[in-house]
């Protein structure tokens, strides 16, 4: 049973894997939750809601089913993930489904369920089911990307925002003292200003408001030619944070991938998610070569998924040396700069990478949490001394 629960969870909440039971389980919730809310759509269609009532009551009686079975899943798995280690097991249940993307599978499929106990609007229904989509962040890398780059550049965006609504008032103001004795209906006070301005500022002119005075139409142009450059200005902001994102990673290396590499295991759970900025990721397809013997600068890989072969020419008796998911190797070239294995995927594999200038700079910025890495660097088994560390003669 405990076999049997922990692989579930490595399924449902480790990460990406190159099993093929985790791609079947991500792209099936991903097509279910697609197709849901593709149904969702077409059932407002009078004609086809009622003609093929009974499919779209079959079909959201199975969707909420399998929904329901994966989030009592996740419960039920919770108890193997890292940072709820040291709780009991009902207080690491009630921890976990607080958590935001348990709250957002709760509400997918609670609705469903009162419905039995609370007269509800159908079409009140109908909109809860709009949350199904939510769960697709989940499985798509994409969308974690997205969210991230907004993180990581929220105080411009937030910048950008405060100007936006200033630039708003600022016009609305001067149209409101232009045009208000002239248009008193459309800009008779300043807030009713404010819809010519974001339509205005947007570019979007609807045309429903337009100044009519000289002075009205000049400014008018100002705000115009002021709006089409400056709110271009979170497009850019956001695709540059994409840029950066993509030039770092391949994929996307999550908290679960992370916290069960030897490095990290012994971290707290905010120190995991504080490394996650440092670390690269990178996709090897089989046989393509990872690292070569003799390259510099050093850096720790770990493998998040498929088998590597490595090999060190200075050992030639201990060269093909196979490493799976879940091992590493170069700690000893990250921490003294020697030179690294010879490394070839055997498979697709799915690689999370610390650099040595990552390393250093997180030594600046992070240095307890440096120390921490360090630590655990240390104690890492080199593959090819059958489990001595890493360099225990490290300064």
């Amino acid at each position: 049973m405990a076999t049997l629960k922990a692989r579930v969870y490595r399924i449902l909440e480790a990460g990406h894997t190159h099993d093929w039971q985790s791609r079947f389980f991500e792209t099936g919730m991903a097509t279910l939750i697609i197709l849901n809310v593709v149904a969702f759509s077409i059932e407002t269609v009078p004609e086809i809601a009622s003609r093929h009532r009974l499919f779209f009551t079959v079909f959201d009686f199975v969707s909420i089913a399998i929904f329901t079975v994966e989030y009592f899943a996740r419960l039920w798995v919770c108890t193997e993930h890292p940072p709820l280690a040291g709780l009991s097991p009902w207080r690491a249940r009630l921890k976990f489904a607080r958590s935001p993307f348990m709250l957002v599978d709760f509400f997918a499929i609670a609705p469903y369920y009162l419905s039995f106990i609370f007269p509800l609007d159908l079409r009140v229904l109908r909109i809860f089911r709009l949350l199904r989509f939510i769960k697709l962040a989940r499985y798509s890398p994409a969308f974690n990307t997205m969210l991230r780059v907004i993180a990581a550049e929220r105080s411009a965006l937030l910048g950008v925002v405060i100007v936006m609504m200033g630039m708003i008032i600022f016009a609305a103001s001067l149209l409101y003292l232009v045009e208000g004795q002239v248009q008193p209906e459309a800009f008779g006070t300043v807030p009713q200003a404010m819809w010519w301005a974001v339509a205005t500022l947007t570019t979007v002119g609807y045309g429903d408001v337009t100044p009519v005075t000289a002075v009205g139409k000049f400014l008018a142009g100002l705000v115009m030619v002021s709006g089409l450059g400056f709110f271009a200005l979170p497009v850019g902001i956001i695709a540059s944070g994409f840029m950066e994102e993509f030039r770092r990673r391949d994929f996307i290396v999550s908290w679960g991938m992370a916290a069960r590499t030897p490095v990290f295991k012994s971290l707290p759970p905010e120190d995991v998610a504080e490394v996650l900025s440092v670390l690269k990721a990178r996709t090897a397809p089989p046989g393509s070569v990872i690292a070569v013997d003799g390259e510099r600068p050093g850096a720790l890989f770990m493998i998040g998924g498929g088998e590597v072969e490595i090999s060190d020419a200075d050992r030639p008796e201990l060269a093909h040396v196979k490493l799976q998911e879940g091992q590493s190797w170069g700690a000893r070239s990250l921490l003294t700069g020697e030179q690294a294995e010879t490394a070839i995927a055997v498979t697709t594999c799915e690689l999370i990478v610390l650099d040595q200038e990552d390393f250093r700079s997180l030594s600046r910025s992070q240095p307890r949490l440096h120390q921490l890495i360090l630590t655990s660097l240390r104690d890492i088994p080199d593959p090819f001394d059958h489990g001595s560390p890493a360099n225990p003669n490290a300064p």
